[in-house]
């Protein structure tokens, strides 16, 4: 059975107050491609489908129509689940119905196991969807005492273990942190002031795990265990990471052949460092000087509106960064004698910028006693 496994979509994502819906529709276009070309059978979202519980009307519209090109379109089965971020009880609605078109929704946790049972040439594969679920919903839904997320989660999947027994290939697909793994700034902690990590072993007795809510792709030990990662990069934290979706070709005794599948994003996310006139200049000749990018200036001097000169060339500069200037001290309030043999300079990179010419000798001469008779008056 092939498998494409997917997470984190965030559908209505909001960066630096830059919508990301577009971005989002372009590489869920490729997914749909990758469905068809690759000849995929089903496909897992291991959580936070949405970026909030409440989702803008655009997020659910596109979410609407990727479902209906993937099932009705491409005639292949969907298992989605909810993250931490989605709205459980939102997400699973109509989900009874849905199921009856290959559409397999898991919001609110179950009171028992539910798989989903697949035919392939070889027999049955169940696969086992397990939404977020905070330990206190563990406790009050299913009446198990646990205290905190390991024991929720070995909890949860004892039950799912013995339901499916030892002969039937299994999946299993959960949103949740499995300790061991690289986590993003991105990310929105499942915990307050507790520990919000489970242990690999929790998640043994599967043929595969497919894991949502970490951001980067990744396996650790057993590589049946995998996080897909985001579609999109979701933070600057994130500039280095390759995003790709998981393709698992599962065989008749369960064995599990992977590849990584990249997806091209509209915009890059990355990261820049130099002077503000270095930047300038590559950004006249950079072919994707369209890409979403955090700037770092490593100027040490004070420059005026230095984010709309980058973005004449960079339009899509969303944070900037003067490390250089905390380095240089300049943000210590600086002693009086330092703050007036600073001042010509200053006046001089003032002029340069708003003129564009150099300050001429006359000009100089002339505000060099301007200031001279300003501090002469503040001695008197």
């Amino acid at each position: 059975m092939r498998i494409l496994h997917t997470s984190d979509w965030h559908l209505g994502r909001q960066f630096h107050h830059v919508s990301l819906l577009e971005d989002q529709r372009h590489v869920l276009e490729q997914i749909v491609a990758i469905v068809r070309e690759r000849c995929v059978e089903v496909v897992l979202v291991a959580g936070d489908i949405y970026d909030r519980s409440v989702p803008p009307a655009e997020a659910v519209q596109l979410l609407d129509e990727v479902v209906h090109r993937l099932s009705a379109e491409c005639g292949v089965a969907l298992i989605l689940i909810a993250g931490n971020h989605d709205g459980a009880e939102r997400l699973g609605f109509g989900a009874r119905q849905l199921a009856r078109a290959g559409v397999h929704i898991r919001g609110p946790l179950e009171p028992e196991p539910e798989p989903v049972i697949l035919q392939d040439a070889h027999g049955p594969v169940a696969f086992y969807p397990l939404p977020y679920a905070e330990p206190a919903t563990v406790r009050s839904e299913l009446g198990l005492e646990v205290q905190g997320h390991e024991q929720a989660m070995r909890a949860l999947t004892a039950r799912i273990r013995a339901h499916n027994g030892d002969s039937r290939r299994s999946v299993l697909i959960a949103h949740c942190f499995v300790d061991g793994f690289a986590a993003c700034e991105s990310e929105r902690p499942l915990s307050i002031g507790g520990v919000e990590t489970v242990p690999a072993d929790c998640l043994e007795g599967f043929d595969y795990v497919a894991l949502g809510h970490l951001h980067g792709p990744q396996a650790r030990g057993a590589k049946h265990l995998r996080y897909s990662g985001s579609i999109l990069k979701y933070s600057f934290s994130e500039d280095n990471q390759r995003k790709s979706v998981t393709l698992v070709d599962l065989d008749a005794q369960g064995a599990c052949t992977i590849e990584q599948v990249p997806l091209r994003p509209r915009r890059d996310l990355r990261v820049l460092e130099g002077t503000l006139e270095d930047l300038l200049e590559q950004g006249r000749r950079d072919p994707a000087a369209q890409d979403y990018l955090l700037v770092r200036l490593q100027d040490r001097h004070a420059i005026l509106d230095p984010m709309g000169k980058l973005r004449t060339v960079y339009p899509n500069v969303l944070h900037l960064e003067r490390p250089a200037l905390a380095q240089a001290g300049e943000r210590r309030a600086p002693d009086r004698e330092r703050l007036r043999e600073g001042e010509l300079p200053m006046f001089r990179d003032f002029f340069r910028q708003m003129s564009g010419e150099a300050l001429d000798e006359a000009g100089e001469a002339a505000v060099a006693a301007l200031l001279e008779r300003l501090h002469r008056g503040e001695q008197s």
